[in-house]
């Protein structure tokens, strides 16, 4: 037998084959299906803006997840899609990045002077803008007319400062195809401030205004794309500090610590982990120990391992979450969650569960052999301000914004390559 050629002839068919793969890749044809992307308008607040880090700059709004997916859309008829963008990457001078903290990486502030053109209004110079993503929005300031005058980020680009509206601009331009992302900034805001801020808008307030959104984007024939919010209670934000972040481990500290709250027989401290002492007016002593499921915010960090917050000083207000509290923000959550899902399926949207997505970040999911939890910094998929997504988070947000269009309109929309998307930069 010739083995020599029998080695020859399994080669040949070998490299037939994979040519014959490599064919049917590129036979894969992109495909609209049952839409027009003609005109597509991202209709959103600070995740469809791109926002990232702490601020709104360049680079943040070249990634966003409106940008992700109208450069996807582009294959099945999109031509043109403008942003209002930044003039350089310091945005509002707000921008953070991973610098040394006594002998730890953590978030800093970037520093430098933004350019003055990042605070003037553009629309007469480069709009109409595509990207109607307002960091900050509230779904009912989507409707407010001026709100231009309250929101520098809208400020920059509604088409008058003093009497357009979010939702006036983005039907000017008479959308064919919509994408809408609202309702965190409804809860984000009494989330961030340990409840001490801006309450959560009422679940009745939030179906009345999101529902006057979507009839109206509706209202011509246009298709669209709903997503519903993420659970606000697990970003890293609110789970990076632990209940018990007080990490003890000498004797003489302790005794310290137990001494000066003697007075306080129900606060106790111990060789090990022990829960952040917190002001709590409700308590008969004024102060108390947390308790496991009660949360603390990102921006307590400096002052729990700097000042001595938690331990020789209680916790103020603002920077906690009591069981209450988070029971509101969840209660939220659920039913805007019920709303949008309604709307989506009242009106035969594309609708998008990234909270059930997220939700499999906590364990870890893989994508392009990459890892991505919801750990802060390590984790991948949010970016350094705790809140908002990274540039491959947006990525893969963008990723189930395509999917759920394909299935809910017969599309062949090719999805992104999330490695190819920048991750967190370390110094």
């Amino acid at each position: 037998m010739d083995y020599k050629k029998i080695k020859h002839i399994f080669l040949f068919l070998l490299v037939v084959s994979l040519f014959s793969c490599e064919a049917e890749i590129d036979q894969y044809t992109p495909d609209a299906g049952d839409i027009d992307f003609t005109t597509f308008v991202a209709v959103g607040n600070s995740l469809t803006a791109g926002f990232r880090d702490g601020d709104l700059f360049r680079s943040g709004q070249e990634h966003s997840l409106a940008n992700i997916m109208a450069t996807q859309f582009m294959h099945v008829g999109l031509e043109s899609f403008k942003q209002p963008l930044m003039k350089d990457d310091l945005g509002f001078g707000n921008r953070l990045v991973l610098g040394e903290v006594n002998g730890s990486l953590l978030p800093v502030p970037m520093g430098g002077s933004p350019d003055p053109g990042n605070y003037g209004n553009i629309f007469d110079s480069e709009g109409p803008f595509h990207n109607m993503g307002v960091p900050g929005a509230r779904t009912v300031h989507v409707l407010f007319e001026g709100y231009g005058t309250l929101n520098n980020y809208y400020g920059r680009f509604a088409s008058n400062q003093q009497t357009s509206s979010i939702l006036g601009d983005a039907l000017a331009l008479q959308p064919t195809f919509f994408s809408l992302w609202l309702g965190s900034n409804d809860i984000l805001g009494y989330a961030m401030s340990g409840g001490e801020g801006e309450g959560i808008t009422p679940a009745d307030e939030f179906a009345m205004h999101y529902g006057m959104i979507v009839n109206a984007l509706t209202q011509n024939g246009a298709k669209g794309v709903l997503a519903n919010i993420v659970d606000i209670t697990s970003i890293p934000f609110l789970t990076t500090v632990p209940y018990n972040a007080v990490f003890l481990n000498d004797p003489n500290i302790v005794a310290m610590l137990n001494a000066a709250y003697a007075a306080a027989e129900h606060i106790q401290f111990d060789i090990g982990l022990n829960p952040l002492v917190v002001v709590d007016t409700d308590h008969p002593a004024g102060i108390r120990q947390l308790e496991s499921g009660e949360l603390v915010v990102l921006t307590a960090l400096p002052g729990i391992t700097g000042q001595g917050w938690g331990s020789q000083t209680p916790l103020p207000l603002q920077y906690y979450l009591n069981h209450d509290q988070v029971g509101s923000i969840n209660a939220a959550v659920a039913a805007y969650n019920d709303v949008i899902s309604q709307m989506a399926q009242d009106h035969s949207l594309a609708y998008v569960d990234i909270r059930s997505r997220l939700e499999d970040a906590t364990t870890g999911m893989y994508f392009d052999a990459i890892n991505f939890t919801t750990e802060f910094v390590s984790g991948g998929l949010f970016s350094l301000d705790g809140v908002h997504l990274s540039q491959r988070g947006y990525a893969l947000a963008a990723n189930e914004f395509i999917a759920a269009i394909n299935r809910q309109y017969n599309a062949s929309i090719p999805k992104v390559t999330v490695g190819n998307f920048p991750g967190i930069i370390f110094p």
